[in-house]
């Protein structure tokens, strides 16, 4: 199932076209897919911004052409995979900002198109490398050729790729075998719900909880009508940054702390 099979879902389930997803899993992957419903997808981009925790499995010994083990094996390695001290060391290196370049197959964009379509054609793909930060990486186990791992990551990580350079600085070739997406920010697997109980009607999790990286502050129906307008209010003095803006428990608007004013973001009421 992918990414998006899991919207469509969503949506018949609600009755809504309005739903979106904060980052894609892959169909091979399990775990976590944050889908925002209604005026709540206009907030996207602040939840899909926050640190990825992930599980995963990397198997040494052969690199494919996905980086996963859906690919065809591009590359054996010809020597013994090494001792588990030195795979220990070799993932050590990965933590921090390092300099990642992305799988070929990957929704990244090549000479204006994706670069997994170019890929499926057969075409040699070299996406342009970034900056991505793993926060953390932690080996779990060492069994044979596979490697058991648990990494926080930036945005726009793919383990995928951790996998395959795992394998290139061991100088044996690698590839991912499994991957459960456990965490996004502060949001765990251990909360959500399956598909099954989107269809029988379960309360979804609230906005606010979806935010609660961010400051939040409630305000009086006075500064809701100013907000709901697009103007500024008093912001509490110290306030800075992003902040949250609430009526009661319902989320109104984003907005940024600054100059003594919460500046409106992203106004999800009504005047």
């Amino acid at each position: 199932m992918t990414s998006h099979d899991v919207v469509q879902q969503v949506r018949r389930a609600l009755g809504t076209r309005a739903v979106g997803h904060t980052g894609t899993l892959d169909p091979f992957a399990t775990g976590l897919l944050v889908a925002l419903v209604g005026k709540g997808t206009r907030v996207a981009r602040f939840v899909e911004q926050q640190p990825k925790t992930y599980l995963g499995v990397a198997r040494l010994g052969v690199e494919t052409d996905t980086d996963d083990l859906t690919g065809r094996a591009v590359e054996v390695g010809s020597g013994a995979v090494p001792d588990p001290e030195a795979v220990r060391d070799a993932l050590g290196g990965f933590v921090g900002t390092i300099v990642q370049v992305p799988p070929a197959f990957s929704a990244k964009r090549v000479a204006g198109e994706r670069s997994h379509r170019l890929a499926r054609r057969g075409e040699a793909v070299q996406p342009r490398p970034v900056a991505v930060t793993v926060e953390r990486l932690e080996v779990l186990s060492i069994e044979g050729a596979d490697v058991t791992f648990r990494t926080t990551v930036s945005p726009g990580t793919y383990i995928r790729a951790l996998a395959r350079d795992l394998g290139r600085e061991l100088g044996v070739g690698g590839h991912l075998r499994s991957l459960r997406r456990e965490a996004i920010g502060s949001i765990r697997v251990e909360e959500a719900v399956p598909l099954d109980a989107v269809r029988q009607g379960v309360e979804p999790m609230s906005l606010s909880r979806v935010l609660e990286h961010l400051p939040a502050m409630t305000l009086g129906e006075d500064a809701v009508l100013e907000i709901a307008h697009g103007r500024p209010v008093e912001a509490p003095a110290g306030s800075r940054g992003l902040m949250v803006l609430c009526r009661g428990e319902d989320v109104v608007a984003l907005a940024q702390a600054e100059d003594g004013w919460l500046r409106p973001k992203v106004v999800l009421v009504a005047p």
